[in-house]
């Protein structure tokens, strides 16, 4: 089989709704998601299973995450939601002074200076540890048989591994990427889709973190790797700085809207983006989904959501406002009043004055998850740590060198983060896990696929399959081909400057699991835009 065949499909086909009782896993590849169900199977958890597929996506889809990259999660078990933010800070050892007298006025792609605390396998750890029912060597075992005996390519994973493998050819020429082409370009090209890829390193590293409980990554001889790796190529990153990090459990916020509680990670994660827009329209009534109206409220209030965002949000310990303040009805009703017939010029306000791998658990003991991980964009900072699978992220890069910005780079601090889980609860019953990944796409996302479900009664295959928006910047807007075209006119008139595009990758890709309270039966849905899946039992 050729990759032309294993992308070419000129019929139009439909995938249903899936429906399971005992356990179901959704994801973005089919061999990660049946790792977790089989997770559940040996007598794990819905946490369990999150792990076991997590790992594997670090093998599996290296394309959009790795072990060197971030996690966040939102666990539902025991009638009750936990939120975790594995996301690391800048390095000890870096400041604005010292990039700018490197000349460096732009924090760069790609190297060692956009690399961040990776937070992945202590995130893994500390769900195991304090929710799973099976030892993390036995979770991680899936990840570190794929990574040692090989896989094939999936069809939408080898594109974009095809894809990430010229841009790097052309662009990164330093001899500190070359672990990067002879862990992931092996014999000088990116693998095919069906061709197997495998990566012994990866397992052994894989292997010791499952071991050690992730001490060998943050205090052992992983991290004496990643120290070496860095201080040779003039890396900020130091053993102390992993040594020092530990996720931290943290109290989701969340939105009510139209009787549903619609629930993120609080900062620095960018759920609140989200948050801020549904709390912007939750007072409109939507009746039609493919209506020119629903559309153009939709934007206008993500990118009033985006501006207050970009201005704001940063660690906690930084933001010059409060979550609760730019939560507040007041604040959501003086966006509301800016929202009019035209498309605005999106402008941050003041409530004081008045956007990687994403997947969903769920198991027959009511236990759920909500589960993201990234290396930010695509492999990240296109740096591997020799003979060890670590592909390091490049979360830095959301940092402003603006010293007078919440979001300024500063030692120790963490920065505005993309990836974010969501979780659907109606009263005290929990609805299900949701997520899009995607970048700055996601909180875009989130507030169509709660619309989708609360507003348009879709089901979960539905609700993602349905025709996306992305807003870009000013009143720049991509819209998927099958938006209708009437539509796309009319937010013309209105003022938008609106694209069409018939390559689905920016628009995200998607996972939701409901659960019904009464039966406890699962309903999933998986995204049609990547090799999306959905194991079940």
């Amino acid at each position: 089989m050729t990759q032309s065949d294993a992308l070419n499909y000129p019929y139009s086909s439909q995938r249903m709704v899936t429906y399971g009782r005992k356990g179901m896993v959704a994801t973005s590849q089919p061999l990660s998601a049946q790792a977790g169900l089989d997770i559940m199977k040996k007598g794990g958890n819905a946490i369990d299973a999150a792990i076991a597929t997590a790992a594997c996506l670090t093998v599996v889809e290296p394309t959009s995450n790795g072990i060197g990259g971030d996690a966040f999660a939102l666990v539902w078990t025991k009638n009750k939601l936990h939120g975790l933010n594995a996301s690391g800070p800048a390095p000890q050892n870096i400041s604005i002074e010292k990039l700018k007298e490197q000349g460096i006025e732009d924090l760069p792609k790609f190297g060692w200076t956009p690399v961040t605390v990776p937070g992945a396998p202590a995130a893994w750890a500390e769900l195991s540890q304090k929710f799973g029912k099976l030892p993390l060597s036995e979770t991680l075992a899936p990840a570190v048989n794929y990574a040692k005996e090989g896989f094939p390519l999936s069809p939408v994973l080898s594109y974009y591994w095809e894809k990430a493998a010229k841009n790097f050819g052309e662009i990164l020429d330093h001899d500190m990427f070359q672990s990067w082409f002879d862990t992931f370009a092996p014999g000088g090209r990116a693998p095919k889709a069906g061709e197997i890829w495998k990566s012994p390193g990866h397992a052994e590293t894989l292997k010791a973190i499952g071991e050690t409980n992730a001490e060998s990554f943050y205090k052992g001889d992983l991290a004496d790797a990643i120290d070496a790796f860095s201080q040779k190529y003039g890396g900020y990153l130091r053993k102390e700085d992993l040594e020092r990090f530990e996720p931290e459990w943290v109290t989701p916020v969340s939105v009510n809207y139209r009787g549903y509680d619609v629930w993120e990670i609080p900062p620095n994660g960018q759920g609140l983006v989200a948050l801020m827009a549904l709390n912007t329209l939750k007072n409109d009534t939507f009746s039609v989904r493919e209506n020119e109206e629903t559309y153009h409220k939709q934007i206008e209030a993500i990118k009033l959501a985006f501006a207050d965002g970009e201005k704001y949000i940063t660690d906690p310990d930084y933001m010059s406002r409060k979550t609760e303040d730019l939560l507040s009805d007041a604040y959501g009703e003086k966006r509301r009043e800016l929202i009019g017939d035209e498309a605005i010029q999106p402008e941050a306000g003041d409530p004081s004055s008045s956007g990687t791998v994403y997947l969903s658990t769920a198991d027959g003991e009511g236990n759920m998850v909500s589960f993201i991980q990234s290396n930010y964009m695509g492999f990240g900072s296109g740096l591997v740590v020799p003979e060890t699978g670590i592909s390091l992220q490049n979360r830095g890069h959301n940092f402003s060198l603006d010293p007078a910005h919440d979001n300024a780079l500063k030692a120790g601090k963490r920065p505005f983060h993309t990836i974010i889980p969501g979780f659907l609860t109606k009263g005290n019953h929990a609805v299900g896990p949701f997520g899009v990944m995607g970048g700055f796409m996601q909180p875009q996302g989130h507030l169509q696929m709660v619309m989708n479900t609360v507003d348009f009664g879709l089901n979960p295959q539905a609700a993602l399959d349905a025709p996306r928006w992305q807003w870009m910047k000013d009143k720049q807007v991509l819209v998927e081909s099958s938006v209708p075209a009437h539509i796309v006119h009319a937010l013309e008139a209105r003022g938008h400057d609106v694209k069409l595009t018939h390559i689905s990758g920016s628009f995200g890709r998607g996972q939701i699991i409901w659960r019904d309270p009464v039966t406890g039966v699962l309903c999933g849905g998986t995204e049609a835009r990547t090799d999306g899946a959905i194991a079940v039992y």
